[in-house]
């Protein structure tokens, strides 16, 4: 039975540079992949779906250059091309991360299916053939998460498609039907409409993207019905089944049922944790009741040595957040610091077109809290960069305490919106004060130098 210092079970954003760190620092370390080196992200999530989500706002801009006096002879979509371009950028990034675990001293890496039999004890069946046991000083798990499939009565008799296989369809969908409104399903859907679908999407909640505010959820739907995507709330797919070529989805809108014909359907209803092949019980690790590892703040499992990143811990999935975790550990373990993820700032970006960035409490939360808080808006008509650019969809909007002016969070609609929302959480990181950054100098005419004039409505609310 082979023993290393460490094993690290998956190969995601957490995982991969937690081996390698841990190697150059002379630990024994084995990396287990099951499938591709690089994770969800870099496979069949960020990577890939950004890349396409290119091509998509591409297609776009053709159809709006008349409003720049740019005259076109007509928009052609070949998604074969489209895919591969995807295929081929995936491939740069995964042959780049699996060099470079290669190329690490004290790192072997395993292509297999790991579970454990005992206490920091593992088999791995090898995707060649064959398996070997290994034992560990500690043990990381960062297997991932899975798209989840809803008990939908006829959805796997009709085929259905996941965010994966639909970035391997070679044909356009004519009529897809979404089911699931979060920002996975958004992104899909903008990108396929613009490539020529008629797109359909079914969100099971009352209130469309409810965890955000109100008004910043109204600024994404206004943008996306303006692309004549159709968004319906409060829905229930009762069943689907085929017809033909098309698909019937039997649904319930308002407590009234109603048919939807399409031709594809693509399951965006949230994701489910990697862990049923893990043997978790072998070695005391105990999971919630969706299969999600619990962990305390220092990512510890509930057995001794072993830890989960990433998303297989639950929380919020994001890749980042697993780069953040690896962090954490490597920090605590090598660098004998204490930290944990506790009230750390978790942002996030929708990437759609345009975007919406958004890190730290929504003014909803805030009145919930029973927070003293203020709140400034700004809409993106009253931009500068945005009027030049031709583009003021979006809103900006900024919550702060009243009293002692700490920003304490923020939502961006709007082009690159996104990367004005991580100037603020550098704010917010820094203890810089919205009164500090009324006044700040930026360059002009950024988009960032609206934060100026979205700070001036908070001032101007006191007049």
């Amino acid at each position: 039975m082979r023993h290393y210092n460490a094993v690290i079970i998956g190969s995601g954003q957490g995982g991969t540079p937690l081996a390698k760190k841990l190697a150059k620092k002379g630990w024994k370390t084995v990396l287990i992949e099951k499938e591709s080196i690089g994770g969800t992200c870099i496979n069949v999530g960020c990577t890939p779906t950004k890349t396409m989500i290119a091509s998509a706002k591409t297609a776009y801009t053709v159809t709006q250059a008349i409003k720049y006096g740019v005259e076109t002879t007509g928009l052609k979509i070949n998604i074969d091309t489209i895919l591969a371009r995807k295929d081929k950028i995936v491939k740069s990034f995964r042959n780049g991360s699996q060099l470079g675990l290669e190329h690490t001293e004290n790192l072997e890496l395993l292509f297999g299916t790991a579970s454990f039999i005992g206490e920091k004890k593992l088999q791995v069946l090898l995707n060649d053939g064959g398996e070997v046991q290994l034992t560990a000083d500690k043990i990381f798990i960062d297997t991932g998460t899975s798209a989840a499939i809803p008990a939908i009565a006829g959805l796997t008799e009709t085929g259905y498609l996941t965010s994966t296989s639909l970035m391997e369809l070679p044909q356009i969908p004519e009529h897809l039907l979404i089911i699931g409104g979060g920002y996975i399903g958004l992104e899909f859907g903008q990108m396929y409409k613009r490539f020529g679908s008629k797109v359909t999407i079914l969100e099971y909640s009352q209130r469309f993207l409810s965890r955000e505010d109100e008004d910043v959820a109204d600024e994404v739907m206004k943008f996306l019905q303006a692309e004549e995507i159709t968004i319906v709330t409060n829905v229930q797919v009762q069943q689907v089944h085929k017809n033909g070529d098309n698909i019937v989805a039997n649904v319930v809108v308002n407590e009234g049922e109603k048919e939807i014909l399409c031709t594809h359907i693509l399951v965006s209803a949230g994701r489910t944790p990697n862990t049923d092949l893990l043997n978790l019980e072998a070695a005391g690790i105990s999971t919630d009741e969706r299969g999600y590892i619990i962990t305390n703040d220092k990512l510890e499992t509930t057995a001794k040595d072993i830890y989960a990143i990433g998303d297989v811990k639950g929380g919020p999935e994001f890749t980042h957040i697993a780069y953040n975790d690896y962090i954490i550990i490597y920090n605590n373990l090598i660098e004998g610091k204490e930290e944990n993820i506790k009230d750390r700032l978790v942002p996030y970006t929708m990437f759609t077109d345009p975007q919406l960035g958004r890190v730290g409490i929504t003014e909803q939360e805030g009145l919930k809290k029973g927070l003293n808080i203020k709140v400034g808006k700004l809409s993106m008509a009253h931009v500068a960069r945005a009027i030049e650019t031709g583009d003021t969809r979006g809103i900006m909007k900024a919550v702060v305490d009243a009293e002692s002016g700490a920003i304490l969070g923020v939502a961006i609609v709007g082009q690159e919106g996104g990367e004005v929302m991580s100037v603020l959480q550098m704010a917010m990181t820094g203890g810089i004060t919205w009164q500090q950054l009324k006044n700040m100098v930026f360059a002009h005419p950024l988009y960032a130098e609206s934060i100026n004039n979205l700070f001036m409505q908070l001032e101007q609310s006191n007049d």
